[in-house]
């Protein structure tokens, strides 16, 4: 994709399979979004979902990294992981991965609340 724009809008048009999706511009990226709740990024072209101990496998299993950021002289890892170009590419499957992504950060927050 020749811009962030162009590539954002390419996901936003392939997660028309799920309802109520947004995007928004943040730290250089963009935040994916369902009913306030961010469940995925952009980063760098690349599509990151959450991810945790009940999801995360299926992107370990495609072979999909974390997405990493360098914070002065550390790299540091977040809880969202790269989404095999194959999803990308089918809707369908892509609508899969995003609800589980969606039930990933939902659950993320219920555990933030708790402490």
């Amino acid at each position: 994709m020749s811009s962030s724009k162009e590539f954002r809008n390419f996901v936003l048009d392939q997660l028309e399979e799920v309802e109520g999706v947004t995007a928004r511009a943040m730290f250089g990226g963009f935040g994916i979004f369902r009913d306030g709740v961010m469940f995925g990024l952009i980063a760098q072209g690349t599509l990151y979902f959450k991810a945790d101990d009940i999801n995360r496998t299926a992107h370990e299993g495609a072979g999909m990294p974390p997405f990493r950021y360098t914070r002065g002289d550390k790299v540091r890892e977040m809880s969202y992981w790269q989404v095999p170009l194959d999803v990308l590419e089918d809707p369908v499957e892509l609508a899969t991965w995003t609800y589980h992504a969606i039930a990933a950060a939902g659950r993320g927050q219920s555990e933030k609340s708790k402490t």
